[in-house]
């Protein structure tokens, strides 16, 4: 609910809708924004009537899409003529993502894996590419910077053993003492606790046509 915190706290919650394929993240968004409509739904099926918002976002959302094209579609289709779609995407082609260390290591230790690059938006050009395949107009891209702070270790290395995203997904098929080896490894190439990566996600907006067909 990152995304719609923010949202809420620039227009108001009764301005915002939220929708996420997973229960457990719109149960958060519900109990963190109860003001909120959170819906459980994909991008590619979005339960709204047409062009009822004035922009549709996908933050960090884009390369988990099933059908990328689609989804940014649906998302032009519930905003109206003149509305801006956007979206953003960690740049996993550059290794500029926060979780990057983790790929990084797997490839030191010569693991097969396909890693993140290849996925929908993670890499230069390509959000603009599916914003315009989706029929939005005046696209354009860029790239945004953040930077993220961790206590420590732990924090940042939790969410793989939880089985979160691709990489966790990944950690989950591995043995034990890989499992490990890749542990030891990132550990050895982040800097010591507490520590600050820098990260960047590429980013894309469009306006949908004055003209788009409903």
């Amino acid at each position: 609910g990152a995304l719609t915190g923010e949202l809420v706290a620039r227009v108001g919650a009764g301005n915002v809708s939220a929708a996420d394929p997973s229960e457990a993240f719109v149960a958060a968004v519900r109990a963190r924004h109860p003001d909120v409509e959170a819906r459980v739904a994909a991008a590619e099926a979005l339960p709204f009537d047409d062009a009822v918002f004035d922009a549709a976002l996908a933050q960090l959302v884009v390369h988990f899409m099933a059908d990328p094209v689609a989804g940014l579609a649906e998302m032009a289709r519930v905003t109206r003529p003149g509305g801006v779609v956007a979206a953003c995407v960690w740049d996993f082609e550059n290794d500029r993502a926060p979780i990057s260390m983790f790929w990084r290591a797997v490839r030191d230790l010569e693991l097969d894996a396909p890693g993140e690059a290849h996925l929908a938006g993670a890499r230069a050009g390509h959000l603009v590419e599916l914003l315009t395949a989706a029929d939005l107009v005046d696209v354009e891209g860029g790239v945004v910077e953040t930077r993220v702070d961790h206590a420590g270790f732990v924090e940042w290395w939790e969410p793989f053993t939880l089985g979160v995203g691709p990489a966790g997904a990944f950690a989950s098929t591995l043995e034990t003492e890989v499992l490990e080896a890749v542990r030891a490894r990132c550990e050895e190439l982040l800097p010591p606790p507490p520590f600050e990566i820098t990260a960047a996600a590429w980013a894309a907006r469009g306006r949908v046509s004055s003209s788009a067909r409903r």
